[in-house]
């Protein structure tokens, strides 16, 4: 008896290779993971278990019970053989992983076909088989795996049955009793400890690999993360060598380097002597990746170095594009082909998408960049024609009341024109620019009005150097000349402010006017609101550049104080050292 425990043992080192090879199948990384199997990997994993449990029995001994000796196992058994062997296994495998329908299936398969090889225990152990995936399949539990200590139990039991039937149902019982004394207690050990090994393997190797792929997946958003900063600012030599680092780092190569059409944008790494930035590209292969854009893997000579000696052995050229175009190339060198694995070039393909992802991202940031400075010279623009109207308007009433007045005024316009004209052509100008080109306006509006309209300004000198985008101020107090108190017989008031608050630049401009309705104040600024004096376009504009410029919170704000009056305020954030008392 305990030959035969420690021949089951020994055999059951095949089950442990067996277990190997069997995590790498897919279909059986599927049965893992997955509740339901489609029809094709139900019937593929059927099959193999099936086949399983017939090997498990040709790696048996045939026992006579005649002669009490172990012999090979044979295609035809004598009457009086039967086999101690570990086709269970494979059997109660499939049921505890796959439920009724692989226990069933592979059980099937495996116990006819112990019966077709006779000997005085055949239907009793092939109907031991085909019970035996049933009984494993009722501890089947979607998504839960099995302990080794009741896969030990499972398989113990399962055997166990087995004897049971032998005694049941095989002729003349004097024999089967014999043979169950003889392999019983070996095989119901030897059977469980298999089945609980089996089990152990196959959930270790598979939670290797997906450690291993989780790994993997935590190196590459790292990567994504750090090089995401640097490649959003477009793919330059400086932010090239940023990203070279990142790779040597993360990924332990000979060599990183990335290039563009044209040169060599960075190389990081062992021979960094005479492989420099700046240099022309200088091999085949690399023109080759940027001319057709698929991924290559290069030996020593392929590689092609103009260095006698150099440690460069081999390396992976992958392609960088942007909108399906190919702009450069990304390489990483080890020292010969052989450390160059299948998970190397898998990662190196997911690294050049990821790259090739981000510098898309940046060219759309840099065009949205664009697109918005234009929007912004288009909204200026738009100032020009706005002030100018008004003016020729106010200057053609003075006309025929005072023309030399009017003159003098043709004379500020002409220099206020000037002035906003340089306006939009620049992104910003200092405050103090702004309240000249104010009270430039505040000339000619003045003439109309006369002694009506009195104006008061309340600055901080220190502010007067803050930026703001140009053409701004202006058509503000235009509003609350033209809106709030041009039917004020007298005493109208316009206040204009600019202090410091919070570290915040707080423009502010008064008037004492009629006031604008609850109903009109969420309107303004927001989108054109039309009037019976005007389109609300000057208003908008402002808003719209003071939002692109500096963000929401810089937007004009519109209070009606009970009616008296309108307050329109904006603010500039964060004042900084440099732009206060210069």
């Amino acid at each position: 008896m305990l030959d035969l425990l420690i021949i089951m043992l020994e055999r059951v080192g095949t089950i442990v290779a067996v277990a190997f090879i069997l995590t790498r199948f897919r279909f059986f990384k599927q049965l893992i993971h997955q509740d339901t199997l489609t029809r094709r990997q139900t019937v593929n994993a059927i099959l193999f278990f099936g086949a399983f449990g017939i090997i498990g029995t040709y790696f048996g001994v045939a026992f006579s019970t005649g002669t009490l000796h172990f012999n090979s196992v044979s295609m035809n058994l004598a009457g009086d053989e039967a086999i101690a062997n570990s086709r269970v296994i494979g059997i109660v495998v499939a049921g505890l992983l796959g439920g009724w329908r692989l226990g069933l299936g592979a059980g099937l398969i495996a116990g006819l076909h112990r019966m077709t090889l006779g000997g005085f225990t055949a239907f009793s152990c092939g109907l031991s088989t085909i019970l035996s995936g049933v009984l494993a399949s009722y501890f089947y539990k979607k998504g839960k795996t099995v302990h080794p200590v009741m896969a030990f139990l499972i398989g113990a039991f399962a055997e166990a049955m087995q004897m049971g039937l032998i005694l049941v149902l095989a002729k003349p019982f004097s024999e089967s009793w014999a043979l169950v004394q003889t392999i019983g207690l070996p095989m119901i050990v030897a059977n469980g400890v298999g089945t609980a090994i089996f089990l152990l393997i196959v959930y270790n190797v598979l939670a290797d690999q997906d450690r291993a792929t989780a790994l993997q997946a935590q190196k590459t958003l790292r990567i994504a993360n750090q090089t995401l900063a640097h490649l959003r600012k477009g793919m330059t030599p400086q932010t090239s060598e940023e990203v070279c680092r990142i790779l040597y780092r993360e990924l332990s190569p000979s060599a990183v380097a990335m290039t563009d059409q044209h040169e060599i944008l960075a190389h990081v790494g062992v021979a960094s002597d005479h492989h420099r930035a700046h240099s022309p590209i200088q091999t085949h292969i690399t023109k080759e990746v940027l001319k057709h854009g698929g991924r290559v893997v290069a030996d020593d000579g392929a590689i092609h170095c103009i260095r006698d000696g150099c440690p460069l052995g081999a390396a992976v050229i992958a392609p960088l594009k942007c909108r399906e175009e190919v702009v450069g190339t990304l390489k990483l060198y080890y020292p010969s082909e052989k450390a160059i694995t299948d998970v190397t070039i898998e990662l190196i393909d997911g690294l050049s998408s990821l790259l090739s992802d981000q510098l898309e991202i940046a060219a759309a940031g840099q065009a949205h960049e664009l697109a918005k400075d234009a929007e912004i010279k288009a909204l200026q623009a738009q100032i020009s024609p706005h002030f100018f109207f008004n003016s020729l308007n106010v200057i053609i009433s003075l006309i025929r009341t005072d023309p030399d007045q009017a003159r003098q005024l043709l004379t500020s316009l002409s220099k206020f024109l000037r002035q906003n004209v340089e306006g939009t052509t620049a992104a910003r100008v200092t405050l103090e620019q702004e309240l000249a080109h104010v009270q430039a306006y505040l000339q000619i509006e003045q003439a109309r009005f006369v002694d009506k309209l009195t104006v008061g300004l309340d600055v901080d000198p220190s502010l007067l150097s803050r930026l703001i985008p140009p053409l701004t101020l202006q058509p503000i107090v235009e509003n609350a000349i033209k809106h709030g108190i041009a039917d004020m017989a007298s005493g109208s008031v316009v206040t204009v402010s600019i202090r410091l608050e919070a570290e915040e630049t707080v423009i502010t401009v008064r008037d004492n006017g009629k006031g604008i309705t609850e109903e009109r104040v969420p309107l303004l600024g927001q989108e054109p609101v039309a009037s019976e004096t005007g389109t609300g376009m000057g208003l908008y504009n402002v808003h719209r550049r003071l939002v692109m410029t500096f963000g929401e919170e810089a937007g004009l704000r519109f209070l009606a104080p009970d009616g008296k009056g309108t307050i329109v305020r904006f603010s500039i954030p964060g004042v900084k050292k440099e732009e206060v008392h210069t």
